[in-house]
């Protein structure tokens, strides 16, 4: 590694719609476990731990996923140095720039490591050795992105060209090429010249940023203003809307990459993947012998070169090949996995139908613990609530409807009007519609409750807040 600290910044953004019915927009790719125990955003984390020399990180999202952000990092055992809420998605040009403010309150030399949450890598030592090639470079002024050693011609990425050498490691960019066809693919493996643009930057944080106040003037000014104008909410570093949304939607890449003369490649062979659709998850996972996929409850017979994945129910599949079928507790989805870039326009089509399963799951985070719908008719629902150990939720009250809970596991303490009492296993209340209530878990277990709506209007915005520990409206 460099003597320089380097400060991960990690942009957490993103929907996956690729990876639907498992990657939603209230619970994208990256807070999700695809390649392993942890998640994507975990195992990001944990690559650029300070254990292996690394500063804390800088993790930027949008103000939806804040909760699962601070969650997930402290789960990880990752405490960040901040924890940017962009109000607006504005692309990767403003998020960088609004990161290297904050790398630089810390640090007035700091280096950052830019690094997608939501991308695999299968050798970690390997990308060590090239975030310490890409830091000799940083140091001198460079701004370095990572290569990719293309192991097919695909045309689904973004090229490298590069050019002169400028160390053992690293060489000058020559050009950037767009995804290309496949014949041009087919050249660009064969030429060695050509790598896989991943995505993934080092960069001296005040080059970066005079780099954007020379190539694109309003990105700076924006971001610029916006953090100054910046504010605390809990663990949060609050951007303000109309400031930051006024920065123009520009990816690194174009903003600054593509036109700066200090740029600088370092070509890796990472194992690396950006699981963009269920193909990837297919070629990078554990296949047996007849090149089959199977995690959760899954049975195959005489199935081949499959994906086959539940979170749920039982799936079962006979006589089939090259298929990916992925099924979750409101959704299933079935494809040849050729067609696997064409899942996005399922969920395009789920959106202009305004069907809720393109946005949320049967599972919904909040920050203080999950919801997770059971049954739903006319005038009754049915969740199972689970409530994190010393979290409560908010005070609150319905116009429209009344609950009963029933405890499963743990203790609730419950507020109900002017009182305040605990539940047990296998005890039950009542919440007449209109009564002010809390619920609670005072234990140092999760607390499971079964909770049952009952109104002429069950849907989430009748929810009067009079109070919230986590700073909701």
């Amino acid at each position: 590694m460099s003597s320089s600290i380097i400060t991960p910044v990690i942009l957490c953004g993103g929907g996956g719609t690729r990876l639907w019915p498992l990657s939603r927009k209230a619970l994208p790719k990256q807070f999700l476990a695809l390649a392993g125990s942890d998640t994507m955003l975990q195992a990001t984390l944990k690559r650029v731990s300070p254990k292996a020399g690394f500063g804390a990180p800088i993790l930027v999202c949008n103000e939806d996923h804040r909760f699962l952000v601070a969650e997930q990092a402290r789960a990880a055992g990752i405490e960040p140095a901040a924890i940017l809420l962009e109000p607006v998605g504005r692309n990767t040009a403003p998020a960088v720039a609004a990161a290297a403010h904050a790398a630089l309150a810390h640090d007035p030399d700091a280096l950052m490591l830019v690094l997608p949450s939501d991308h695999v890598i299968g050798d970690t030592p390997a990308f060590r050795e090239a975030v310490a090639a890409a830091a000799r470079r940083a140091v001198a002024g460079d701004l370095v992105t990572f290569g990719v050693k293309p192991t097919r011609p695909e045309t689904g990425y973004g090229y490298i060209e590069t050019g002169t050498a400028l160390d053992e490691r690293a060489f000058r960019i020559s050009r950037f090429h767009e995804k290309p066809a496949r014949e041009t693919a087919e050249r660009y493996l064969a030429d060695g010249r050509f790598f896989w643009n991943s995505g993934m930057f080092l960069f001296p944080a005040r080059v970066v940023l005079a780099e954007l106040e020379s190539s694109a003037p309003a990105v700076a000014e924006a971001v610029a203003a916006a953090y100054a104008g910046r504010s605390a909410d809990l663990d949060f570093v609050r951007l303000p809307k109309e400031i930051f949304a006024s920065a123009p939607d520009l990816s690194i890449d174009v903003g600054v990459m593509e036109k700066t003369a200090h740029g600088a490649v370092v070509p890796a062979d990472l194992g690396w993947s950006d699981v963009g659709a269920w193909d990837a998850l297919w070629a990078i996972g554990e296949r047996d012998a007849t090149g089959v996929v199977a995690i959760g409850d899954v049975v195959a017979e005489n199935v081949a070169d499959s994906y086959l994945r539940s979170e749920g129910p039982l799936v079962a599949a006979v006589g089939v090949r090259d298929l990916i079928v992925v099924a979750t507790n409101d959704a299933v989805l079935v494809a040849p996995k050729h067609e696997a870039q064409a899942v996005k326009t399922i969920v395009e089509r789920l959106r202009a139908a305004r069907r809720p399963e393109a946005e949320t799951g049967a599972l919904t985070y909040r920050p203080w613990g999950s919801y997770q719908g059971i049954d739903l008719g006319e005038r009754f629902q049915v969740k199972r609530i689970v409530v994190k150990p010393g979290r409560k939720l908010s005070l609150q009250m319905h116009h429209h409807r009344a609950e009963h809970w029933i405890v499963v596991s743990g203790t609730a303490e419950v507020t109900c009007g002017d009182r305040t009492f605990l539940l047990h296993e296998n005890q039950s209340t009542y919440i007449p519609q209109g009564a002010v209530h809390r619920l609670g878990n005072p234990g140092k277990i999760p607390l499971h409750l079964i909770e049952v709506q009952s109104g002429g209007y069950l849907g989430e915005d009748d929810i009067v807040r009079i109070a919230d520990e986590f700073g909701r409206a």
